[in-house]
């Protein structure tokens, strides 16, 4: 008797409750608005994310230090080997300047041997993931 007086006020509050969050549900159609400068800057962002490569290919680090200095050396570097891609690569707390996207070693060391001409603190990286 008394499991019967505790059943039944169970059993409303359930059945209210259930019919309290049908009513507050809401059906919404979210709209979003952005600028138009907001895609050219994703576009952009991904342009450069695909052109730095990172797996399996040695490259040669001119530069690290402050992003001034690792802009000016990239300058540099562009006007004397215009022929190799370079990129700046940011690892806290440095700017790395990277430049070559070589297959193999001997690629890479022949390449350090001219570079060390113009940038005689260049070493051979190859780096990870």
């Amino acid at each position: 008797m008394k499991f019967s007086k505790l059943i039944k006020p169970f059993f409303l509050l359930i059945f209210f409750s259930q019919i309290s969050l049908n009513s507050y549900c809401q059906e919404g159609i979210v709209n979003v608005s952005q600028d138009s400068k907001f895609e050219q800057l994703l576009n952009e962002k991904r342009k450069i994310n695909s052109s730095i490569t990172i797996t399996d290919r040695y490259k040669i680090q001119i530069f690290n230090g402050d992003s001034e200095n690792s802009k000016k050396q990239l300058m540099s570097f562009k006007k004397d080997f215009s022929n190799i891609d370079c990129t700046i690569v940011f690892s806290t707390p440095l700017y790395k300047v990277w430049v070559g996207n070589f297959k193999s070693r001997i690629e890479a060391e022949r390449n350090l041997l001219e570079i060390k001409k113009k940038f005689p603190k260049a070493f051979l990286v190859k780096p990870n993931k």
